[in-house]
Order: structure tokens, then C-alpha cells, then sequence
């Protein structure tokens, strides 16, 4: 299994690619989000629709890490989350957003036939959240 913030850190960087399509090359049918509201998104199509209206709805959301904390499978992540809203499409200044945000992530081995591990993540704050991850290669 890989190592839990490695996971995370990937996931970072797929987030920050604003693909859906590539977010959700690392996700398991048993992946879950759930959003600083409390809404639980599950399963790869559901995750894959969710992320791509969000980066419509801001589409130069990203997240950046301050402070990685791993405790076996589970990854606390500190930092900020960043984007404007749109209606349009259209960015506009006065939409910018940038705001402290936390995510909880639990990484685990998912005995998947490709190997990949499902990582279900708490997000708070006004980012939007966890995921779950895969082996690191995308695609697979």
C-alpha cells in the first residue's frame, strides 16, 4: 500500500488540475466525500459529476497544504482552499475567495483488482473537500 500522505498529496495535485477526469482516476467504487455541510457524495460516477460541477462553479479552485499529519491510515491536512464563483464563467475579482481549510482523510486498502486504495475524506471549512485515492497512477 502507499504510504497515506503521498495519497493525499496526490490528490492535492489532481484537485489543483481542475479535472474532474483526472480527480477521479484515483478513486474506488467505495470512495466518499463529505463536504463541510455534512453531504456525502459516494461512489466514482456520483464523485466524478460533483468535482465537475464544482470546477464550473469555480473554476480556479485550488487547495495548498501548510501542515501534513498521518497517524496509520488516517491524514490530517491544514491549509487553505481558494477559487472565485461563477455563474457565468466568467471570473470577476470582487468573487475571489480564499479561506483556512482542514480535511480528514482516512486511506485505506481497498483490495481493489487494480490495486487501488479508497480514501474517504472530511472537509471543513468553505473548500470543498475529501476524496478517495488510488495506487498514484492515474488512469488505472
Amino acid at each position: 500500500m502507499e504510504d497515506p500522505i503521498d495519497v493525499v498529496l496526490k490528490f492535492e495535485q489532481l484537485i489543483n488540475s481542475r479535472s474532474a477526469e483526472a480527480v477521479c482516476s484515483l478513486v474506488t467504487s467505495d470512495s466518499a466525500l463529505i463536504d463541510s455541510m455534512g453531504n456525502r457524495i459516494e461512489g466514482a460516477s456520483k464523485l466524478r459529476t460533483a468535482w465537475a460541477a464544482y470546477f464550473r462553479m469555480v473554476p480556479d479552485y485550488t487547495i495548498s497544504h501548510s501542515e501534513i499529519l498521518a497517524n496509520g491510515e488516517t491524514v490530517a491536512v491544514f491549509g487553505s482552499a481558494q477559487g472565485s464563483f461563477t455563474k457565468d464563467g466568467n471570473l470577476r475579482k470582487e468573487d475571489f475567495w480564499k479561506t483556512p481549510a482542514a480535511w480528514h482523510a482516512v486511506v485505506k486498502d481497498g483490495g481493489s483488482r487494480d490495486g487501488r486504495s479508497s480514501l474517504t475524506t472530511n472537509q471543513s471549512a468553505r473548500s470543498c473537500g475529501s476524496m478517495n485515492s488510488g495506487d498514484g497512477v492515474p488512469g488505472r
